[in-house]
């Protein structure tokens, strides 16, 4: 029973995301939802009473991974390759479980302002980068550390119009991202 209430979970949390994507935050209704689902506004209710709790929920999925991955990081010693580890480890998360969020932040600027969940991600996003230059934690290399993030954030949300798949779009972004970094 939990198994397929998870997977309900996630089901409509993808599809909102695409829907999302398509139409837009405010122009997509949880009867849209639904309807793209087969399932009814009440079986939709059962696991997200709003279109907020459905985009606060995949928020919190990347912000765990975001914490998990600095906990990592915080418990191993500072080095270039923890540093490269960490750009790898978060190219895995967003490429994952963020994806969707990514999107979901670049094409809907206005309601992710307005939902609060930009300040928490950007403190994380500053965190990583840190980490990624201990202990110099130069001004340069923080820009390098962030600009390496910064090119994995965004090849999962910004290269859609391209003929390349999340796959090819992320290989050629994690390459990137390693050579600003190697510049440190």
């Amino acid at each position: 029973m939990d198994r397929r209430r998870s997977d309900m979970r996630e089901r409509i949390r993808t599809v909102a995301m695409e829907l999302f994507s398509e139409r837009g935050y405010e122009k997509t209704s949880l009867r849209e939802i639904a309807e793209r689902l087969d399932v009814t506004k009440a079986a939709l209710y059962y696991h997200f009473r709003t279109k907020e709790d459905i985009v606060v929920s995949l928020s919190d999925d990347l912000r765990r991974g975001i914490d998990d991955l600095v906990a990592w990081a915080e418990a191993t010693p500072p080095s270039p390759d923890r540093a490269r580890e960490i750009l790898d480890r978060y190219g895995v998360l967003l490429h994952g479980i963020g994806r969707g969020m990514v999107r979901f932040m670049a094409e809907n600027q206005p309601a992710f302002r307005e939902l609060g969940i930009n300040v928490g991600l950007r403190y994380q996003f500053k965190v990583l980068a840190d980490l990624m230059t201990e202990p110099d934690r130069s001004p340069q290399a923080v820009f390098h550390a962030r600009q390496a993030l910064l090119t994995i954030s965004w090849s999962t949300a910004m290269m859609g119009d391209l003929p390349l798949s999340d796959d090819e779009c992320y290989a050629a972004s994690a390459e990137i991202a390693r050579d600003i970094l190697a510049r440190n």
